[in-house]
């Protein structure tokens, strides 16, 4: 193709009688729920083929999306477009003859553009698709499997809406010394005075009422702040000096209140000095960051779980199988890696409807997290797939346990009734890497899948049912 691809402005809006999938419906809620419209999204394409992203475009429609796209196909269209155009969302061709591997990447990060970017492909292979997730794209979406591109998306925005607000939290919590002197006359923050010792000499109203107590003479004999003071490392960091002239950031540490709730909170401090010029005492200010700590572990845990099952995600589980090795190589212990692939899933969602085929993904990772120990990390890959990272499991001990799933998930007692495929890999012996672990899962999943289709088809053959 020569030049420039044509660009796309588009509204698409779906049909008030088309309805998307309960998935869909999830990850809309959960989007919705962080306060964000996402009614219109503003797409980057970087693809040779119009026929491929009116597809793609024809999806988003189904989905409800109001799309306003561009298109591109060169790296120097690429870079031109983003820095004279704001977007949303990159989706790209792979593999493209005019792209080396990840060199949309490379240039998203030079141009400092926090863009998450999904590869449009064909067939790739699911070690492939580890490897970019890695390098920092946010999914794979296979062609013929296109009507997963909403989903994706989804999740694709919920994660850089967190990753903003994550950046926001940080930024807010910087101080600066004019801040910190700001704050003296703030009674939203607790401050105090301590001795060399470390033990308080005074302290304000809110310092009082952060800690639940009555009057300041409860709080005098805590010494709250003594072990603190009495470390010449943390003593310095509270003084926000580490050095000539480097700044380093305000301790966080916990503080039990009065009716025994711990108290997450961040301090910082200046020195006292008297007349004299002496070091007299310390000023201690405390901000409680409670609240804000729940609220960001809340956000991690959103962006590393998958929104239907409540499992970790595709994503998490890369990180697991990263940190599995790393941990295996130090302390040379096994692990398990299984795959698990729900076998008939469409004959569900066409025979009993989409709810019931949600409900059944669910139904399974409920058996995964009963049957699972708190060091295993069950996940769901993707669509009807599924994973559980067994550390410090040997492939003798993997077998026992997938045969326990299996019975499981067989005899839950829910209907329709439910069969998986799984395929099994052990660290190192059948990879040294996430992609090898992968493939070789992947491929003993594959033959556990080819032989029960010969069985069923002897008996099929043979007239048994």
């Amino acid at each position: 193709m020569k030049g420039a691809p044509p660009r796309h402005s588009e509204s698409l809006v779906m049909s008030p009688k088309s309805k998307p999938n309960l998935e869909q419906v999830d990850r809309a809620s959960a989007f919705d729920a962080l306060g964000v419209t996402r009614n219109h999204v503003r797409i980057l394409f970087v693809h040779r083929y119009p026929v491929e992203i009116e597809h793609c475009l024809y999806e988003l429609k189904k989905a409800r999306f109001v799309v306003s796209s561009d298109v591109v196909a060169t790296p120097e269209q690429f870079a031109e477009r983003l820095g004279s155009e704001l977007f949303d969302l990159v989706l790209a061709e792979h593999p493209s003859p005019n792209w080396q591997e990840t060199l949309l990447l490379n240039i998203l990060r030079e141009m400092k553009k926090d863009i998450p970017v999904i590869f449009l492909v064909n067939r790739l292979k699911r070690e492939a698709a580890a490897k970019f997730i890695l390098r920092g794209v946010s999914d794979c979406v296979e062609m013929d499997r296109i009507s997963h591109l909403p989903v994706a998306i989804h999740r694709a925005l919920d994660e850089k809406l967190l990753r903003d607000q994550r950046d926001r939290a940080e930024k807010e919590l910087r101080r600066s010394e004019a801040r910190y002197r700001a704050l003296a006359g703030n009674l939203s923050y607790g401050i105090c005075r301590c001795g060399l010792d470390g033990e308080f000499l005074e302290m304000n109203e809110a310092m009082i009422r952060m800690l639940g107590y009555e009057s300041r003479e409860e709080l005098l004999h805590l010494g709250l702040a003594r072990d603190i003071v009495q470390d010449p490392c943390k003593l310095t960091q509270l003084l926000g000096q580490s050095g000539a002239n480097a700044q380093v950031d305000p301790i966080e540490t916990e503080w039990q209140r009065k009716d025994r709730a711990t108290l997450k909170v961040r301090l910082s401090g200046r020195e006292v000095l008297n007349e004299q010029g002496e070091l007299e005492s310390y000023e201690i200010i405390a901000e409680d960051v409670t609240r804000q700590r729940e609220l960001e572990d809340h956000l991690r845990r959103l962006a590393a779980s998958d929104s239907l099952t409540g499992l970790a995600n595709y994503r998490h589980l890369v990180d697991v199988l990263d940190g599995e090795i790393k941990r295996s190589n130090r302390t040379n212990r096994e692990f398990a890696l299984l795959f698990f692939d729900m076998d008939g899933l469409k004959r569900i969602n066409d025979r009993h409807g989409h709810m019931v085929g949600s409900q059944a993904l669910c139904r399974l990772a409920d058996v995964l997290s009963c049957c699972c120990r708190a060091i295993d990390t069950p996940a769901r890959f993707g669509g009807d797939e599924f994973a559980v990272v067994l550390p410090e499991t040997n492939a003798k001990e993997a077998d026992l346990v997938t045969r326990r799933i299996c019975e499981r998930v067989a005899n839950d007692g829910n209907g329709p009734k439910l069969s998986v495929s799984v395929g099994i890999s052990v660290y190192p012996q059948d990879g040294d890497t996430i992609e090898k672990l992968l493939r070789e899962a992947d491929s003993a999943l594959y033959s556990m899948k080819q032989e029960r289709r010969l069985v069923a088809q002897s008996r099929r053959a043979a007239g048994v049912h």
